[in-house]
């Protein structure tokens, strides 16, 4: 496969590791946003989430969790954030979390921010949504 992060994962490409177990590993970005900027990813290839075994899920994720305090040790304050599928704003096709340490005056501003078009919901666009959207 030619995704960038399947190379990374099969050290193709060499990467500063900062945490790795059998199925994911962690890195610092080559292309930071904030000094520390890290990456999680699987190490087998999982465009979204929702791709992902429960165990890799949750091997991923106590990655993030061990890596979080570092990183924001830096600034303390850290965004994290995963763009799941392309239409998000996903760049590379394969699950990765972004650890970035924040702070006040980095200029990227709130998630609210982001959007310029917000929805204005009516009651019932909100039960249907919630009807939708509720795990049961």
């Amino acid at each position: 496969m030619s995704c960038i992060f399947c190379k990374i994962a099969s050290k193709e490409i060499p990467i500063k590791i900062l945490a790795e177990t059998e199925s994911c590993i962690g890195f610092l970005d080559a292309f930071p946003l904030a000094k520390g900027h890290t990456l999680i990813i699987p190490k087998n290839h999982y465009e979204k989430i929702q791709d992902l075994p429960a165990d890799v899920n949750n091997e991923l994720f106590s990655i993030v969790h061990r890596l979080i305090s570092k990183v924001d040790s830096l600034t303390g304050a850290t965004l994290v954030a995963i763009h799941n599928g392309k239409d998000s704003g996903q760049e590379i096709p394969h699950v990765h979390v972004h650890l970035i340490p924040r702070s006040r005056d980095d200029s990227a501003g709130a998630v609210h921010s982001m959007f310029s078009k917000k929805p204005e919901l009516s009651e019932s666009e909100i039960n249907e949504l919630c009807t939708k959207l509720r795990i049961t």
